[in-house]
């Protein structure tokens, strides 16, 4: 067993190896505060044959008794992964990815256990940290180490690694995952910070992870792995030079096609052609021929834009393609908006509901409920294909917490807009940065449905073309120049700062200038694409949908509302089942009350209202039987409370009999003329109605319940029987 230490933002972090799971093909323990992951990675000892991707699985498991949690529901152990579960493995596989080599075609599977949960230390930081240790001390080939910092923006400067209580105040949220010589990943949610701000806070996480590369670095020196021996594919150089012979002019007619369906047809009917041809020639060459053929394929588009300046539908670097929006296109949710970009084309509906539609978490974090969630779905017909739909993946789930994140700075507090808020985002037609015009589309779809939003949110997703010294930084890429380049750098914010970021880096990192230069060109881009958004819908709407429900807030003592669910829920039930609406009670007495019909809504706060009103000696109230007996009737005057009419104070004159004044379920008049120290309240009928002469008498209060005994009580005198 081996552990390496070092001291980080003021705490011990840790990376201990040979103790636990020494089957895998890696195993690390990653300590920092009381956060523990434990970190492992194996390789499959053949590579897959008949595959064109690297097959690397990353899992996150959550425990719950990381937390001393046990899990909610019928079944006690944990289901399937979370949203941030599948977000925090997004987060480890996005940095390592580009690190295996090119061709590497082994299974190679990571799985990150969070076994203790210090709320202060980011266990999805010591997944990649761990995941990057793991894998340089296993025998898969890797080119790291790297290793990720959460940073957070306090007091005008940034913060490695914060606590929960700074991340509460922070204005940004971010984690950097590097190498030693350049960013690989970010990703951040932010409150309008400046480019300069972001650039800093990416830059100081940067400098913090150096420190932890030098304690794996460390590491590796003195336990020296064995990698597994990988020689990549090299295609037969007369094959490649045949085969870009006879297919380049071609291919670069097809690249110059602007229409994404009509390229790609013609880029696939120009593989069908030269695989024929080649394979006439060269029987068992048709790996090489294929890869040659891709190899072209990436190298012509990339000379066009770097050497002509040209990129495959025409634009230029920096040029947006057409955008257009529309708002209120179906007739009965709460609010719409359809956002096309070129070939890309979002439709997000937006729903409100009251509080008690929030989604409930049961996950390692504090936050137990969450009031905005953004939804985004991706079908195969969105891109020309025929496929299966089994539910969202991880990249639905990854591009709908981006749009999410960017959204969240300018939503309203709970206090001035009480609805929980679902957007989903439909992807109808896709050529690239779908997650960002589902943002644009949200924005739209927001004001559509009148939430008041602090301004509108729009983005764009920026690319990079990279080769030796030659750079293109490129405005709203679309797939095949996502596919085929070095960067996907998503981009959102509002005129006045950044909300959130995205970048993933395919060649080994990026440097400051690049960062600087590519934040400032995707501004441009996205406050252009924001300018066409605002043509469309400029502010929220004043009103809401009249299909969307209208919450009334109101505020009641808390030691009331027993008083309005009742015994067994039995008032609650009673008055939404009465008004159709749906009520939610807060712990410190605000209710709100949720109904599409206002009049319904305005009912129920009457009976809320009625449940909590203290009954006032003196006071007058139309009151209904609930019970007849020989001595008086009782009288409902509010709901759940009633007192006793004493037969005595029926009327002005004399009643023999209850039910000669009285009948049960009548209505009548009251007035409250004392209530005892048990909470027993005295009514009068006689009081509240006019005498034989028109004239209202005044009651006075009857006398304690213990002093009305006229006579001796009962001592239990002997009856007598007949003498015998």
């Amino acid at each position: 067993m081996k552990t390496f230490k070092l001291e980080i933002a003021g705490r011990e972090m840790s990376f201990e190896t040979g103790r636990l799971a020494r089957q895998a093909g890696g195993a690390v323990l990653v300590s920092y505060g009381d956060t523990v992951v434990l970190v492992t990675v194996t390789a499959s000892p053949e590579p897959r044959e008949g595959i064109d991707f690297f097959p690397l699985t990353v899992d996150y498991e959550e425990r719950l008794y990381a937390a001393g949690k046990i899990p909610g529901g019928f079944i006690k152990r944990e289901g399937r992964p979370t949203e941030k579960a599948i977000l925090a493995a997004r987060l480890t596989d996005r940095p390592c990815r580009p690190l295996f080599p090119k061709g590497f075609r082994n299974s190679v599977h990571i799985v990150a256990t969070v076994l203790s949960v210090d709320q202060d230390c980011s266990p999805e930081v010591l997944s990649i940290c761990g995941a990057s240790a793991a894998l340089s001390l296993s025998n898969i080939p890797f080119a790291g180490p790297i290793a990720a910092s959460q940073v957070a923006w306090l007091d005008g400067k940034p913060l490695i690694n914060p606590t929960s209580a700074e991340i509460e105040q922070s204005r940004l949220h971010l984690v950097v995952a590097s190498t030693n010589e350049a960013i690989m990943m970010v990703e951040a949610s932010a409150s309008e910070l400046t480019e300069e701000q972001i650039l800093e806070a990416i830059m100081a996480g940067y400098e913090a992870n150096k420190k932890v590369i030098s304690l794996q670095e460390k590491m590796v020196k003195e336990l020296n792995p064995e990698k597994l021996p990988f020689a990549p594919f090299i295609p037969d150089p007369v094959v490649s030079a045949q085969a870009h012979e006879f297919i380049r002019s071609r291919l670069e007619a097809a690249l110059h096609i602007k229409e994404k369906q009509a390229r790609e047809a013609e880029i696939e009917n120009a593989r069908k052609d030269t695989v024929a041809h080649f394979l006439t020639l060269f029987p068992e060459k048709e790996k090489d021929v294929r890869y040659a053929f891709d190899d072209l394929v990436k190298q012509t588009m990339r000379t066009m834009i770097l050497r002509e300046n040209t990129r495959p539908d025409g634009r230029r670097r920096s040029e947006i393609r057409p955008v257009s929006g529309n708002v209120g296109i179906l007739p009965r949710p709460h609010g719409t908006g359809l956002f096309m970009r070129g070939q890309t084309q979002v439709l997000t509906v937006c729903t409100l509901g009251p509080p008690g539609d929030e989604q409930r978490l049961d996950g390692l974090t504090l936050e137990e409920t969450k009031r905005y969630m953004h939804h985004y779905n991706f079908p195969p017909y969105s891109v020309g294909e025929a496929g299966f739909m089994r539910g969202p993946g991880r990249r639905d789930v990854g591009h709908g917490a981006l749009a999410e994140r960017a959204l969240v700075p300018v939503l309203p507090l709970q206090e001035e807009f009480p609805y929980t808020i679902r957007l989903v985002s439909e992807v109808l037609e896709s050529n690239g940065s779908s997650s960002m015009g589902s943002v644009c589309g949200s924005t739209l779809a927001l004001m559509d449905a009148g939430v008041p939003i602090k301004k509108p949110v729009s983005g764009i997703a920026m690319g990079l073309i990279k080769e030796d010294n030659e750079v293109a930084i490129l405005s709203d890429i679309q797939g095949m120049e996502d596919f085929l380049g070095d960067m996907d750098f998503k981009v959102a914010g509002t005129r006045d700062g950044i909300t959130a970021l995205q970048m993933d880096i395919k060649i080994k990192g990026l440097s400051r200038d690049l960062l600087a230069q590519a934040l400032a060109q995707a501004r441009e881009g996205y406050l252009h694409i924001l300018e066409r958004m605002l043509a469309v819908i400029p502010e929220p709407r004043t009103e809401l949908s009249p299909y969307a429900p209208r919450i009334i807030t109101m505020h009641i003592n808390p030691d009331k509302i027993r008083e309005v669910i009742g015994p067994g829920g039995k008032m609650i039930n009673k008055i939404t089942t009465e008004t159709d609406c749906e009520i939610d009670i807060e712990d410190d007495g605000r209710i709100y009350i949720a109904a599409v019909n206002q009049e319904k809504g305005r009912l129920a706060q009457k009976m809320i209202e009625s449940l909590t009103r203290d009954v006032e000696p003196g006071e007058l109230y139309l009151g209904k039987v609930t019970r007849v007996e020989k001595y008086g009737a009782f009288v409902e005057i509010l709901p759940g409370k009633e007192g006793l009419v004493h037969i005595s104070r029926l009327a002005h004159e004399r009643v023999d009999k209850t039910e000669d004044v009285v009948k049960l379920g009548e209505e009548i008049p009251v007035k409250v003329i004392g209530i005892d120290e048990r909470g027993r309240i005295d009514l009068s009928r006689r009081a509240a109605i006019p005498n034989e002469h028109g004239q209202m008498i005044d009651e006075e209060a009857p006398p304690k319940r213990e002093e009305r005994r006229d006579r001796r009580p009962f001592e239990g005198r002997r009856r007598e029987g007949p003498k015998r």
